[in-house]
C-alpha cells in the first residue's frame, strides 16, 4: 500500500470533520466560524494532523501494519475519540504505537496534589 493510500484510509476514518459542513447555508456557515465552534473545529483538525502523521510515522518504521489500522477506526472516528487518542499520541512516542490504547478510551480527570505548587531542584555544576 502506498503512504498517499494510507492517509486516504486514515482521513476515511475519521469520518465527516464538522457536522453540517457543506450545506451551504449560512447557518451552519456562522456556526463553523464563531468563536466555540471554529475552535472546536481547529482543535480537531490539530487532533487528526497528530494522528495521520503518528500512524504514518508507525507505519514507515514498521511498528504496526497497515492490517493494524483498523483497530484504531473506532477509536478516532468520533470528535472525543480523536482527542484522546491524539493526547495518548503526543505523550507516547512512535515506536509505543503497538500499545496505545486504540478502543474506547475515556481521559479522567486528574486531581491536583495536596501542595499544587511546582518544586524545582537545581543540580549545582
Amino acid at each position: 500500500m502506498h503512504l498517499d493510500e494510507i492517509i486516504s484510509w486514515i482521513e476515511g476514518a475519521f469520518g465527516e470533520a464538522t457536522p453540517g459542513q457543506g450545506t451551504g447555508d449560512i447557518q451552519t456557515l456562522r456556526e463553523i466560524l464563531g468563536d466555540h465552534a471554529y475552535q472546536r473545529y481547529l482543535q480537531d483538525q490539530v487532533n487528526r494532523q497528530i494522528i495521520r502523521d503518528y500512524l504514518v510515522n508507525a507505519l514507515v518504521l514498521d511498528i504496526i501494519s497497515v492490517g493494524g489500522l483498523p483497530a484504531f477506526a473506532a477509536g478516532i472516528s468520533t470528535e472525543e475519540g480523536r482527542a484522546t487518542m491524539a493526547l495518548y499520541m503526543l505523550m507516547s512516542s512512535v515506536e509505543d504505537a503497538r500499545d496505545l490504547p486504540a478502543l474506547d478510551v475515556k481521559i479522567k480527570p486528574l486531581k491536583p496534589a495536596a501542595d499544587p505548587h511546582p518544586h524545582i531542584k537545581l543540580v549545582p555544576g
